[in-house]
């Protein structure tokens, strides 16, 4: 580590800090440290308090008892403005910028100087710092015509500006194509070379150990230990986390009886302003396969699902293929209670949980038990059935919760997501369609969620898997789906398909010929 300027010391040191909301102790006694020159990943499943941690760095909250060192001096850190002074910025994973305003103006925003800028001084500097660093940047350009790594980019610039050596990342690349990813990397070791000190929050286990060069871990709020990256791996790591040993394989068979179930041809759909969200996307789901749909965020993924579901109206063709028989039903225009009445079992995991998956008021019981009210018109629900695939479920995918009687809004994200995925393959589905579903889900309850979706695949249901990890879409699916845009750009063989080629497809820089070797339309 080139920390020899700074006479050895840690950039930043962290004695004892606790924080506590409520009941929630979010950090226990957490001791770790950051050099100079130094890439840390700070490493662990969701909740286990990675964020609060950072946060108190960048001054978002204050600890409840523990101190700060920076440099070796202890520091108070109330506030952003004080934790600039202290020469440490954090780039949040939701980006904080002013749309109508140009990269520069952003940049500068909030900075005091009286109001009083040169503009093409400042961007000047902008252009020093990008080029220091290898940063692709227009500072000219507006924030509304930026796509999100040039508004991440922006954003890094900005704490740069203000002189941070302590830079803080939470999940960089949630939202970045591969290409977009290994170009960040690259920069990141330009700061490192350059004596800066930078953390980065994240869950994904292949770029901490390609990027780090070491590895925080924390657990439920606790400190679990600090590893060099280069005398670990992902087995140990992945141990580190949950405390016990688990099998980071993703089971794919070869798939089985594949017959067509879902056709979707020519399907379009605009917004209420009259924007074209799906522009002509045409494929085929076939049964006994998982179909991956990758794409950058808010390509349309959604969308597609919803109008599949029913919960959109698009034009154009959904024909669903009648299993056993050579009937074809036409899904478009159709209610969800009408798709339903037809005899087509679609299962739906959408991405927005509680809004409209399940009902935050309501037990675990009572949302289970959500997709039998309208199958009949008693008042007298038979509770037995429900409560006994209750019990199952919350045993089976390890949800952690007092009693079936909870409330839902009462349970954390990730044991939501699994009563609302269990719920919909318990309901024993032709097409499973599923956005993004173990998002915020531990590594342990992530592989149950994979084992389950397979296990679908081999009972002969067609299964569509939207996802934003392509390691997993790629170790997971049969076939891809790349949308960019609103536009199918290909459908590939994810057993011969590589990251770098979605990558392209992502971006709309790649016209593969889509593979109609398994039905692809």
């Amino acid at each position: 580590m080139d920390n020899a300027h700074k006479g050895g010391v840690p950039a930043l040191q962290l004695q004892n800090i606790s924080k506590r909301f409520g009941e929630v102790l979010a950090n226990d006694h957490v001791s770790m440290s950051v050099d100079h020159g130094e890439i840390m990943s700070i490493l662990g499943e969701n909740g286990s308090g990675k964020t609060t941690l950072m946060n108190m760095i960048a001054g978002i909250y204050f600890p409840d008892s523990g101190k700060i060192f920076a440099d070796g001096n202890e520091v108070v850190i109330r506030s952003p403005k004080d934790a600039f002074k202290y020469r440490i910025g954090m780039i949040h994973q939701h980006f904080k910028l002013v749309d109508v305003f140009t990269a520069t103006e952003n940049i500068i925003l909030g900075l005091e100087d009286n109001g009083k800028y040169n503009v093409k001084q400042c961007e000047e500097r902008v252009k020093e710092i990008a080029g220091q660093y290898g940063f692709e940047i227009d500072p000219s350009r507006k924030i509304y015509e930026m796509s999100v790594s040039e508004k991440q980019t922006v954003e890094i610039i900005k704490v740069l500006y203000r002189g941070a050596d302590i830079l803080i990342l939470d999940e960089p690349t949630a939202v970045l194509t591969p290409q977009e990813i290994e170009k960040l990397f690259a920069v990141l070791r330009r700061m490192r070379d350059d004596g800066k000190a930078i953390i980065i929050i994240t869950h994904k286990l292949n770029e901490v150990m390609s990027l780090s060069d070491r590895v925080t871990v924390l657990c439920k709020g606790k400190y679990v230990g600090t590893v060099k990256t280069s005398e670990t791996d992902e087995a140990k790591l992945t141990e580190m986390m949950v405390g016990k040993k688990i099998s980071l394989d993703i089971e794919r068979t070869e798939p089985k009886n594949v017959v067509p179930r879902l056709n979707v041809k020519d399907l379009s759909l605009c917004s209420h302003e009259g924007t074209e969200i799906l522009k002509g996307i045409s494929f085929t789901a076939n049964a006994g396969e998982i179909l991956g749909i990758a794409g950058i965020a808010g390509s349309g993924q959604r969308e597609l699902l919803e109008s599949i579901a029913g919960l959109l109206k698009a034009e154009g063709r959904i024909d669903f293929m009648s299993p056993g028989s050579k009937k074809t039903e036409s899904l478009i225009g159709k209610t969800p209670r009408q798709i339903r009445n037809l005899g087509v079992k679609f299962s739906f995991v959408p991405e927005d949980r509680i809004g409209m998956g399940l009902v935050g008021n309501m037990d675990i019981v009572d949302n289970v038990m959500l997709r039998s009210y309208n199958n009949g018109s008693s008042l007298f629900l038979n509770r037995k059935e429900p409560r006994s695939m209750t019990d199952r479920l919350i045993s089976e995918l390890e949800i952690a919760t007092p009693s079936p009687k909870t409330l839902v809004r009462r349970l954390s994200g990730g044991n939501v997501q699994k009563v609302l995925v269990g719920r919909e393959i318990a309901a024993d589905p032709t097409v499973l369609m599923v956005a993004y579903p173990v998002r915020g889900l531990d590594i342990n309850s992530s592989f149950a969620i994979y084992h389950l979706l397979n296990q679908q695949k081999k009972n002969g249901v067609a299964v569509i898997f939207v996802g934003e990890d392509l390691d997993v879409l790629l170790a997971l699916s049969d076939r891809i789906m790349v949308i960019s845009s609103g536009k199918v750009t290909g459908i590939v063989d994810a057993r011969t398909s590589t990251k770098e080629q979605i990558g392209l497809l992502m971006t709309g820089n790649a016209h593969e010929k889509e593979d109609s070797s398994h039905g692809a339309k």
